[in-house]
C-alpha cells in the first residue's frame, strides 16, 4: 500500500513503539490518528505535527470508545487505511504465590485490554476499511503488536503471556477472515525495546537485559519497530504472519 494520501490510527500512539509508528507514517506521507487513554500526551504530539495529526482519547477496551475513534478518523479525514495495535498494559504475578491463586481481577483486567481492546480495535478497523475504495486489491493492513513473552514467558507474565499469544494466534485466522475485503493482517512481535516503561528501570536493569540479546547485544530501538511498520504496509504480499523482532534473544525463566 502506497502511504501517501492513507490515514492510519495508532493505538498507544502517544508514546513509546506507538509514537515512533505515528512519525513514521507522518514522515510518510500519511495522515495519523493518535488514539490514547494519555489525552495530554497525545494532544501535544499532535499539536507538534500540525493538521495532518488528530489525537482521540480512547479506552480500547471500552467498545463504544474505540467505534467513537474511527468515527472521528473517518470525520476529520474520510477514511481509515492503516491500522497499529500498539495499546496494551504490563501485569505481573505468578499462577500461585504464599498468598494463594493469582488474583483474577489481575488477569481479567490484562486480557479485557490487551486482547479484547485489541479485538475491538481491529474488528472495528476492519469494518471502516471495507467501504474503502480498493486500490490494486487491498483496501487496508492491520498490525497487531503482540511480544516474545506470547512464546517464551517468564516467571510472574501468566496474564500478560496469555494475551500476547492469543495475538499470535488470532494473526492466520483474521487474515483469513478479511482477505475477501482486501485486508491484510500481520502480527510484530517485539523483544526489549527502550519505551518508556524500560526506561524507568536502572541503568544496571536496562544494561542486563541488552547483555541477553545475542546480536546486536543492545535494547531494539523504537525506531526499528517503526520502520518495520512501514515495510508491512508497503508489502503488499506481507498477510497473515508473526514476525519477531528481537536480536534472536530467547527470553528465558526469568
Amino acid at each position: 500500500m502506497n502511504i501517501v494520501g492513507k490515514t492510519a490510527v495508532v493505538t498507544g500512539g502517544a508514546s513509546g513503539l506507538g509514537e515512533a509508528s505515528v512519525r513514521r507514517l507522518l514522515a510518510a506521507g500519511g495522515n495519523v490518528v493518535i488514539a490514547d487513554l494519555n489525552e495530554e500526551l497525545g494532544q501535544k504530539l499532535a499539536k507538534e505535527l500540525g493538521e495532518k495529526a488528530l489525537c482521540v482519547k480512547t479506552d480500547i477496551a471500552n467498545t463504544e470508545s474505540v467505534q467513537s475513534l474511527f468515527a472521528a478518523a473517518m470525520e476529520k479525514f474520510g477514511g481509515v487505511h492503516i491500522l497499529v495495535n500498539c495499546a496494551a498494559i504490563a501485569s505481573f504475578g505468578r499462577t500461585i504465590s504464599k498468598e494463594g491463586p493469582l488474583d483474577p481481577k489481575i488477569f481479567r483486567n490484562t486480557v479485557e485490554v490487551n486482547l479484547i481492546g485489541t479485538f475491538n480495535s481491529f474488528s472495528n478497523g476492519a469494518w471502516m476499511m471495507s467501504k474503502n475504495e480498493p486500490e490494486n486489491g487491498e483496501r487496508g493492513v492491520i498490525i497487531n503488536v503482540a511480544s516474545i513473552a506470547g512464546y517464551e514467558g517468564q516467571v510472574g507474565q501468566l496474564s500478560y503471556t496469555a494475551t500476547k499469544a492469543a495475538i499470535i494466534g488470532m494473526t492466520i485466522t483474521i487474515a483469513r477472515d478479511l482477505s475477501s475485503y482486501g485486508i491484510r493482517v500481520c502480527t510484530i512481535a517485539p523483544g526489549t525495546f527502550l519505551t518508556p516503561m524500560i526506561y524507568k528501570l536502572s541503568e544496571e536493569v536496562r544494561s542486563s537485559l541488552a547483555k541477553q540479546v545475542p546480536f546486536p547485544s543492545r535494547l531494539g530501538d523504537v525506531n526499528e519497530f517503526a520502520a518495520l511498520v512501514q515495510h508491512i504496509v508497503e508489502n503488499g504480499y506481507l498477510n497473515g504472519e508473526t514476525i519477531r523482532l528481537d536480536g534472536a534473544i530467547r527470553m528465558g525463566m526469568r
